[in-house]
């Protein structure tokens, strides 16, 4: 603790010369900048403090530049510069710049500098509406001057950023003019404006940067001419000049009627007619003059009996403008002194003098026509007045009134018959005609079928819908009256009886839920009848369609799926397909399968809707596998799943070869009595195999090479393993016996199997018996093939091998060289057993069999 406090105060001073250093580095090095254009690629060269610096170099804010440390140059990185991001505000008045902060030198000095970042022109400009909508009006000045509101904007900076505008389709009525220093851009009228020529102009205002590349944007702006009161009113070429008007006639007749036009619109155009003060006083009198309409009609009723011609100055006025005249000369026509008249004889029905005909009648006579009256008139006749079907023919004397075609109700239900009756008096003058108006009802009759507005209605329903819901309504006119024209409305015979349709709205319900999966699509018909006699109809058919709606969940063929796979199938190899329904159509439809909770190596192909495994399996580590298997479908709104149990059997391979437990050594070895009687179990094998049935059945086999066979007085049990006194022991079995064993397993279609040595010494003494080494075999390789019931070997005796190590001293006092041999050999053989013990190739209880002429072991 005692020394603390001079550290505490060394850091203290480093820091403020620190912080010193820094402070006039800054001043030393304010001169540093460099520029770099914006949205520029990785890796481009910005600059270099190289020249300003001495290495080594750190920069220590990288987060759009990064610096070689070695040679101080700087290059962007990955993020991009956006010059309107980092400087909004400072985007069109002032540059824009990071600072960065560095450390260069040996002593690692602080410098700071700027990195400025340039414009290029990556901003179209932008008008905020579409389209501008000004209002001029036609008596506007040539050369007049509007300020367009709306200005394009660009965020780009300098000449990225100035705009200049101009006009497409302006056709040279209008022109633009924009101010530098003024309040923008104008618009100016080149041209005279005239609204009853052309009351609008559309046009595109285009406006474009000044960068290198330019960008632009268009707007529509369209101009509306407004009217003003330059026209005044004129009198059309159809208004009447003269006409002439019975004696006779009524109050209220109309005379004639005036129309004069004004080209402007609204107020500017309405028209006040008038009659001049200049009208005579007797015209006054006998006629009037609507304002508005300029209608002229009669204020009394005429009873002239002499002709007589008035004359009638009609003004049309309009605001602003002197008024327009125009002269109608109305004759006054005499009244007929003689009269005639009509005797009508019916021949159709007829009630109150109406005759009444029903229709789709051919040609029919329907009257006898007679006139009757002052027989000083002469030359008189009947005709019949406009076009009407019906026809007037003279038959001496008399008239026939026939129709001319047949007559249709629906176009036509009552006609007024007009007859003109003209004549001259005895004196030759021109009677004034008089006329006669026949009237004629037609009868309906049941001629016109109910009409739909539709021939065929398409709609489409949900599945699931409410009992009851209204479909559609449909509707069908008839064009008959009374009971012929009315309609009622029904389905067709083979219809399903959930549909219902109101019989006299014609609203079509169902009233029952549609399920799209028991019938996707229905087709009804419609009827729609009159109440005529005899009833016509007519039909139109309706299409409609289930929508689905995601009500079914996946199904599997079967809740419990149970697979078999050899143990030694490959990764990804096919287990089984799953088969899984799902009634609904489209996403509704489509399923997928998933394993739940499951370790195990399995897994889901949905694209060939088989299950596979992932890894090796090993049926002696696990030789089943259960697990669920989720179906979910792709719903809306909601998804729907269910779930199969699935169950897996590992099928077993012969890949385990026989395991020896007793004897737990080849070296190991037995005592056994030459009293022992014949038939007694001295002792046994005892092998495992990890397989399972065939494969793991075991049979245990003694073997001997060719000259040792039948010469071994213990059996081995080929079942039970079990060692037994084939026959009674002599002297001549009194020694050490080697029994090779070969345990077999019963794979198809070769099995596999292992060996094993039983040591076994016939001696009267029972004190136990220890092996100098692991007996050798020395019969034929091919063990596998070798007769189950082939004879025990007999391997060396005690006394023979005795023998061969005298023959083997001799030899070594004979040759020293072959001993040292010998030796190199034997360790040779020692260091690579001791290798194959370490890797755990071979295990202690299994022989590997060595095709040489002697077998030598390290137990």
């Amino acid at each position: 603790m005692g020394h603390g406090t001079p550290d505490n105060m060394n850091w203290a001073g480093l820091l403020q010369s620190l912080l010193v250093v820094v402070h006039v580095q800054q001043i030393m090095c304010g001169s540093v900048w460099f520029s770099i254009p914006e949205e520029q690629e990785p890796g481009i060269l910005a600059g270099s403090l190289r020249k300003h610096f001495p290495p080594p170099y750190q920069l220590l804010t990288q987060e759009y530049l990064w610096m070689d440390k070695n040679t101080g140059n700087l290059y962007t990185t990955e993020q991009k510069t956006d010059r309107e991001a980092l400087c909004p505000e400072e985007t069109k008045a002032q540059e824009c710049f990071i600072l960065h902060n560095a450390v260069v030198g040996p002593s690692g000095d602080l410098i700071q500098f700027p990195v400025i970042i340039e414009d290029i022109n990556d901003n179209a400009p932008h008008f905020e509406n579409s389209e501008i909508h000004l209002r001029v009006s036609e008596d506007v000045t040539v050369g007049t001057s509007f300020l367009l509101d709306d200005r394009a904007q660009d965020r780009d900076a300098g000449d990225n950023g100035e705009l200049h505008y101009h006009l497409e389709d302006s056709d040279g009525v209008f022109s633009l003019k924009v101010e530098a220093d003024g309040p923008g851009v104008m618009l100016v009228v080149q041209t005279t404006l005239d609204r009853e020529t052309k009351d609008m102009y559309q046009m595109a205002l285009v406006a474009t940067d000044c960068g290198s590349d330019p960008l632009s944007a268009t707007a529509t702006l369209i101009i509306t001419v407004t009217d003003v009161n330059d026209n005044c009113p004129s009198f059309s070429s159809d208004s009447p000049r003269s006409v002439s008007v019975p004696g006779d006639s009524l109050k209220n007749t109309l005379v004639a009627q005036v129309r004069a036009t004004d080209p402007d619109s609204g107020p500017n155009a309405a028209i006040v007619y008038s009659l001049s003060p200049k009208v005579s006083e007797r015209a006054k009198k006998l006629f009037s003059l609507d304002s508005l309409t300029g209608y002229i009609r009669l204020t009394q009723d005429l009873q002239s009996d002499d002709s007589e011609e008035l004359l009638l100055k009609v003004l049309a006025s309009g605001h602003h403008c002197p008024p327009a005249d125009t002269q109608v000369t109305v004759s006054v026509l005499p009244k007929a002194k003689q009269e005639l008249t009509i005797k009508i004889g019916f021949i159709a029905e007829h009630q109150n003098q109406t005759m009444v005909l029903p229709e789709n009648q051919p040609p029919t006579v329907l009257a006898v026509l007679e006139l009757e009256g002052d027989s000083s008139l002469k030359g008189s006749s009947l005709a019949i007045e406009s076009e009407v079907p019906f026809t007037l023919s003279p038959q001496n004397g008399k008239y026939l009134l026939s129709t001319s075609k047949p007559l249709d109700y629906e176009m036509k239900s009552e006609h007024h018959i007009s007859v003109v009756v003209q004549g001259r008096s005895a004196e030759g003058s021109v009677i004034a005609p008089s006329r006669h108006v026949i009237r004629v009802m037609v009868a309906d009759v049941n001629d016109n079928a109910p009409h739909f507005l539709q021939s065929h209605y398409q709609l489409e329903v949900e599945e699931n819908n409410k009992p009851g819901m209204s479909l559609l309504q449909v509707s069908a006119t008839d064009a008959d009256s009374g009971y012929n024209g009315m309609v009622t409305y029904g389905l067709g015979k083979h219809t399903s009886t959930i549909f219902n349709i109101d019989p006299v709205t014609g609203r079509l319900s169902v009233s029952a839920s549609l399920d799209r999966e028991q019938q996707g699509a229905h087709a009804l018909t419609v009827f729609a009848r009159d109440s005529g006699s005899p009833p016509l109809e007519s039909a139109a058919t309706v299409s409609i369609r289930v929508l689905d709606q995601n009500d079914n969940a996946p199904a599997f063929l079967t809740p419990h799926f149970i697979f078999f796979i050899p143990e030694n199938a490959p990764p990804f190899a096919h287990v089984g397909g799953l088969v899984i329904t799902d009634p609904d159509e489209g996403e509704n439809g489509n399923t997928e399968l998933h394993v739940v909770n499951n370790s195990g190596p399995f897994v889901m192909d949905n694209t060939q809707g088989t299950l596979r495994t992932t890894t090796n399996l090993d049926r002696e580590m696990q030789d089943r596998y259960e697990f669920y298997l989720l179906a979910s479908d792709h719903g809306h709104l909601v998804t729907l799943t269910s779930s199969a149990r699935i169950t897996i059997f590992v099928e077993d391979i012969n890949d385990n070869q026989p395991k020896v437990i007793l004897p737990s050594s080849n070296s190991s070895c037995l005592t056994v009595s030459p009293e022992t009687i014949a038939g007694t179990m001295v002792t046994k094998i005892y092998a495992i195999d990890e397989d399972s049935g065939l494969n793991s059945e075991i049979t245990y086999t003694a073997v001997a090479p060719e000259p040792s066979r039948n010469s071994s007085p213990f059996r081995v049990d080929s079942r039970s393993g079990n060692i037994t006194v084939a026959q009674q022991l002599l002297q001549k079995d009194l020694g050490m016996h080697h029994l090779f064993i070969v345990v077999r397993d019963g794979g198809r279609p070769a099995p596999l199997y292992t060996t094993v040595w039983v040591n076994l010494l016939v001696n009267d003494s029972m004190e136990p018996c220890h092996l100098d080494r692991v007996p050798t075999w020395t019969g034929t390789p091919d063990l596998v093939q070798t007769p189950s019931k082939a004879p025990i070997c007999e391997v060396e005796d005690t006394r023979s091998a005795q023998l061969t190590l005298l023959a083997g001293l001799s030899m070594m006092l004979a040759s020293t060289c072959l001993l040292l041999a010998a030796v190199v050999l034997y360790l040779k053989y020692r260091r690579s057993r001791l290798q194959q013990n370490k890797s755990g190739h071979v295990e202690g209880n299994e022989i590997p069999l060595r095709f040489k002429d002697k077998y030598y072991s390290d137990d």
